[in-house]
């Protein structure tokens, strides 16, 4: 019941706001051209942030990442969202102007 609750509040634009900083992934998410093909990279190690969103997507969780990766920190993994976060909501305007304007030429 409670998700239920939490996706008709999020329906009616009723759910919470939190309070939160953006983070500063900078000294966490580096960029390398001779490593992974220039993917973005955790710390400079061969994790990249796609790596860790793949395994977050295919369920695991937290925990179960930093046990299987022990170089990682739950810093990381919040770094790898925060990375990603401007590009996902850049995506989803975009898909909302091209709804709302029926993605037919005027």
């Amino acid at each position: 019941m409670e998700g239920d609750q939490a996706v008709g509040d999020i329906a009616r634009g009723t759910r919470p706001r939190y309070d939160f900083a953006v983070m500063d992934y900078s000294q966490i998410i580096t960029i390398e051209p001779d490593k992974r093909g220039g993917k973005p990279c955790i710390r400079g190690l061969r994790i990249t942030v796609y790596d860790v969103l793949d395994y977050l997507a295919s369920g695991m969780s937290n925990e179960e990442i930093l046990a299987d990766f022990p170089d990682l920190t739950i810093e990381d993994i919040r770094a790898c969202l925060a990375f990603v976060s401007p590009y996902v909501r850049t995506k989803f305007l975009e898909l909302r102007g091209a709804a709302a304007g029926g993605g037919r030429d005027a």
